[in-house]
């Protein structure tokens, strides 16, 4: 037993218990100056703060939130507007990305020339930079009674920019959990019929026209409703449909085009990957470039692909925090009002530490599972 514990530590046993036991005290006497020095000042260390009310307003929050509620909300509004750009970011980044990428590799010499020098522009300079650009930029578009309009359904203006969309009414507790309970059935039925039969496309349009009529009828059923909106002007200011603000629709952008650069980088780097033979061969075999680069390049090319678009994601979220610098209300702004209010920085750069950890870790695991099945599907192939 004493042998397998020797072998298990190692060599230099002494040497290493005297290093982690300098280690403990460090962190212990960095802990113990910390509580003295919150107890000199008046602050009781813990996180009971999280329940006091808040005494200041957040400028844009996807859920209700006023000065007099509790820090935790306030908290989880910066966190949610945190989620939003990020999302969104992945997925704009991806689609105007892939595009681009695959763009770069086209015969047209234009095309790939000007693809070539978006990418080395925007990749050679820095986030925070593009952010001030664009905010100005989005600060700079005329009033709402002169704003730039695409439509009459599309308006650019120094209060941001107005798109069409569904406006929801009534919406209720059911309505939510019939919505939600849709959505588990949907995902349990792509499940039951990949393992059962595979998943052709027809069984998948017929799923999917199910679950959006049922989506539609949840609404009646429980006395909401959902009408599209177009953004009209109305007096000084422009009413209806979507509105992103000047803030967020500068960090989106920001967002977007900073990654979209990296993300062609990589994705013509996975198609450059795959052998031209494929390419050769699938002609062979009467494909068009589309119906070969559907089906036999791009899989191949997304086992190269997928772990440097998860670094890409991850570099999102993390750089979705620069927000901060151009007065968008996300979780880093939230956090430091907070720890300014109420003198408890460490517990608050304590929760903004977990929180990202857990966004990026959550990320990352979703992004590793993809990444076995592609890898997976790839080796059967071969």
């Amino acid at each position: 037993m004493f042998g397998k514990i020797a072998q298990w530590w190692g060599g230099w046993a002494l040497t290493q218990v005297a290093v982690i036991a300098a280690v403990i005290a460090l962190f212990w006497l960095l802990g113990h100056n910390t509580a003295e020095t919150m107890a000199r000042i008046g602050i009781t260390p813990g996180f009971d703060f999280l329940g006091r009310p808040a005494n200041f307003e957040i400028g844009e929050a996807p859920i209700a939130f006023k000065a007099g509620d509790p820090y935790a909300l306030a908290i989880l509004a910066g966190l949610l507007n945190t989620l939003k750009a990020a999302a969104l970011g992945c997925v704009l980044a991806t689609i105007l990305g892939v595009a681009l990428g695959v763009a770069s590799l086209s015969g047209n010499l234009l095309l790939a020339g000007l693809v070539r020098w978006y990418v080395e522009i925007v990749r050679n300079t820095p986030l925070l930079l593009q952010l001030f650009f664009w905010i100005s930029l989005a600060k700079s578009f005329p009033s709402p009674r002169q704003a730039l309009s695409a439509f009459d359904s599309f308006f650019l203006t120094n209060r941001g920019v107005f798109v069409p969309g569904l406006g929801f009414h009534n919406v209720s507790a059911p309505t939510l959990w019939l919505l939600g309970g849709l959505a588990i059935a949907y995902l349990a039925f792509l499940v039951w019929a990949r393992r059962h039969g595979g998943l052709p496309a027809r069984r998948l349009g017929l799923a999917t026209v199910v679950l959006l009529g049922g989506a539609v009828l949840a609404f009646p059923l429980t006395g909401a409703g959902a009408t599209w909106e177009i953004p009209v002007l109305a007096g000084f200011n422009i009413r209806g449909g979507y509105n992103l603000t000047p803030e967020f629709a500068a960090l989106l952008t920001g967002l977007v085009v900073k990654f979209s650069a990296a993300i062609a980088e990589i994705v013509r780097a996975g198609i450059q990957s795959v052998d031209r033979g494929q390419w050769e061969a699938s002609r062979a075999l009467g494909l068009h470039n589309g119906q070969i680069m559907r089906l036999v390049v791009l899989p191949q090319a997304l086992r190269v692909i997928t772990p440097l678009t998860t670094s890409s994601y991850l570099d999102l979220t993390k750089d979705s925090s620069l927000a901060v610098a151009i007065g968008y209300p996300d979780l880093v702004s939230i956090i430091n009002t907070t720890a300014n209010t109420t003198g408890q920085s460490l517990e608050a750069l304590t929760l903004l530490i977990a929180i990202y950890l857990a966004i990026n870790l959550s990320v990352s695991a979703a992004m590793n599972l993809y990444n076995r099945r592609v890898a997976l599907r790839g080796t059967a192939r071969i």
